[in-house]
């Protein structure tokens, strides 16, 4: 069994020291929106702030010998977790991946030429 804890209020990450050092805690990870919204940034989760905040967390874990990581759909910030020791990094979210990808499609099918197609045939 694996045991990750969370980590998305000023509180908790105050004390990544401590819940990192608990025994059977594997990992840690960081929620950057709810850390956010903590940090009366709400909304805000890639500020340099909350970035700078999730980066001296994920060094406090990695100082434990624990497993860190968090979740960005920001690329170059994810890199740069990773870059800085973060050992697991979800990068994308379901419902943005299923939105991108039905737009991706309907712009295939309601481009220029599919416009134009569309008015010279029959539909039902």
């Amino acid at each position: 069994m694996c045991v990750l804890v969370q980590i998305e209020s000023v509180a908790a990450l105050d004390n990544v020291e401590a819940i990192a050092a608990v025994p059977g805690v594997d990992g840690v990870f960081f929620g950057p929106a709810d850390l956010s919204a903590s940090m009366g940034l709400l909304g805000k989760p890639m500020d340099p702030a909350v970035q700078s905040a999730i980066l001296r967390g994920i060094a406090a874990v990695g100082r434990a010998g624990k497993a860190a990581g968090l979740l960005s759909s920001n690329n170059p910030f994810a890199q740069t977790c990773l870059a800085q020791g973060a050992t697991f990094v979800a990068v994308g979210v379901d419902t943005s991946l299923l939105v991108k990808a039905a737009a991706d499609l309907l712009a295939v099918f309601k481009g220029p030429q599919a416009d134009a197609a569309a008015g010279n045939r029959p539909g039902y």
